[in-house]
Parts: structure tokens; C-alpha cells; sequence
């Protein structure tokens, strides 16, 4: 089950990782958090990946094994705080996540947090469905693929599949940055996203997160180091309705992730 269900009551709208919640006590005396961590994930996606390639991995499974992945990182002491649900409730109907994008940890994770709420899917690199393990996972899910080599094969690919994916109810995670990184820039945060809320008449959601506890590998960019000391913030904003080009609404998602990073520094 995902988080939303599992952790947070219908009534309350955040999450906080209890400081006093029982961990493995194996990590701490044989492991560095970062093997015993990866050592999870690997089984996690490993067992899941076997799933989707009989077809037997529905939504509501891939919701449950990103649920793990996140205890996975509370039981190496990771800290995580969610904010803002209330708004994924307050609208019917499919909308346009946008968010900035540090690491491979939102990726593994947010499907625990939105999909109980929103059935959702991703914009993703096509390499991510060509991946051995991971591979299967993400086709099961039917992604839009982008190539982020051919802008504008990209933007048709985005407006087209995921106008399709809209109007059928299934909301869509865009990170609109060329890349992961552990700042943002806003002069490489596009406005795709609200191209396709705007094509398909549907809201768009800011989602500003703070995930740099996973780092960016040097080598293999999905493994990196793990720093538990630094917390874990997914924050959701309120529902944005794209009027005429979607330029303010665009600013206003750019404001909502900036704010947040910069209170979040102050930690």
C-alpha cells in the first residue's frame, strides 16, 4: 500500500518520519547505511522487476514497492516530511505534476505518495525502460519516452501521449530540468509541462523536493552516496489553472520550488 494510505490518516495532509520509530539494528553494526541501503533496493526492484515481466504488476503493486523503497530509507535513519496533500485531494479528476528533480530517489518514491491518490504516470528518458532490472518496471507503468536529444520529437511526444493519458484520467509527473542536480536552475527548468496542462485543460501541481540524501554517482549516476544526516522534503502546492500561455503559472511553480529550497537550506 502506498503512503498515503499505510501512513498518513485521510485526515491529515503531511507525514513526518517519527524520530523514535524502531530501525534494523543490522546496518548499524555490520553495514554502512549506503551497502545496506542498496541492498534493499536491489532486492525490492529485482522481485518487482520479475512481476512486471509476467504482467502480474499493477498499479497498486508498483505503489506498494515504492512504499518499501520508502522504509527503506527510514530504516537506514533517513528522516522524510511530506507536505501539502491536501491539495492532490481538494480537485477531481487528472493533473500535471511539475517538479524539480535532485535524484533517483523521487523517482523511486513519489508513486507511493500520489498514486493512492492519482493514478499517475512519468515522463521519463527512454534508457530508463531499456535497463535490465529497472527496465521492466518502468515499461509496465507506460511512460512517455522522451530521447533528450530532439526537442521537438520530445515536445510531440509529451502533448501527444500524455493529452491521451490525461483525458483518461491518469495524472503525469513531468521534471521539466535536462538533468538531475542537487540545485535548481531556473534557466534550464521549461515550461513543458505547462504546455501539456494547457493542451489538455487540466491543472498543474508544483512539487518542490529536496531528495540530495541520494546522491548523484560519480560513475553509475543512480549510485551514489547516501547521506542520512540530510532530510528528505516532498512539498505539493495548491492546484494551478493554466490561463492564456501559461507564462505566470509557469513563474508561479518556478516561485513555489525556490521558496521552499531556500527555507529548507535553513535547516
Amino acid at each position: 500500500m502506498g503512503v498515503a494510505e499505510a501512513v498518513i490518516p485521510a485526515e491529515q495532509n503531511g507525514y513526518k518520519t517519527d524520530p523514535d520509530r524502531p530501525r534494523s539494528i543490522f546496518p548499524r553494526i555490520f553495514l554502512k547505511p549506503r551497502v545496506t541501503f542498496y541492498l534493499q533496493i536491489f532486492w525490492i526492484v529485482w522481485k518487482n522487476s520479475r512481476k512486471a515481466l509476467k504482467g502480474m504488476y499493477p498499479a497498486e503493486k508498483w505503489a506498494e514497492s515504492s512504499f518499501e523503497i520508502f522504509r527503506a530509507l527510514e530504516n537506514i535513519g533517513a528522516v522524510i516530511e511530506i507536505s501539502g496533500l491536501e491539495h492532490l485531494r481538494n480537485f477531481d479528476g487528472p493533473a500535471v505534476f511539475i517538479s524539480n528533480h535532485m535524484s533517483t530517489l523521487e523517482t523511486l518514491v513519489l508513486p507511493s505518495i500520489i498514486q493512492p491518490l492519482k493514478p499517475v504516470t512519468f515522463v521519463v528518458k527512454e534508457s530508463l525502460v531499456k535497463m535490465p532490472v529497472f527496465g521492466p518496471i518502468m515499461r509496465s507503468r507506460d511512460p512517455i519516452l522522451v530521447s533528450r536529444t530532439n526537442a521537438r520529437e520530445d515536445l510531440r511526444a509529451v502533448l501527444e501521449g500524455g493529452t491521451e493519458k490525461l483525458r483518461n484520467g491518469q495524472s503525469i509527473v513531468v521534471f521539466p530540468q535536462s538533468t538531475r542536480s542537487s540545485s535548481f536552475n531556473v534557466e534550464e527548468f521549461n515550461s513543458l509541462g505547462i504546455k501539456l496542462a494547457l493542451k489538455a485543460n487540466v491543472p498543474v501541481v508544483p512539487i518542490a523536493l529536496k531528495t540530495d540524501a541520494w546522491g548523484i554517482g560519480k560513475k553509475i549516476k543512480d549510485f551514489g552516496p547516501i547521506d542520512i544526516r540530510k532530510k528528505i522534503h516532498f512539498a505539493f502546492g495548491a492546484q494551478i489553472t493554466i490561463q492564456n500561455r501559461g507564462a505566470e503559472e509557469h513563474q508561479k511553480v518556478i516561485n513555489f520550488i525556490t521558496e521552499h529550497l531556500e527555507d529548507w537550506k535553513k535547516e
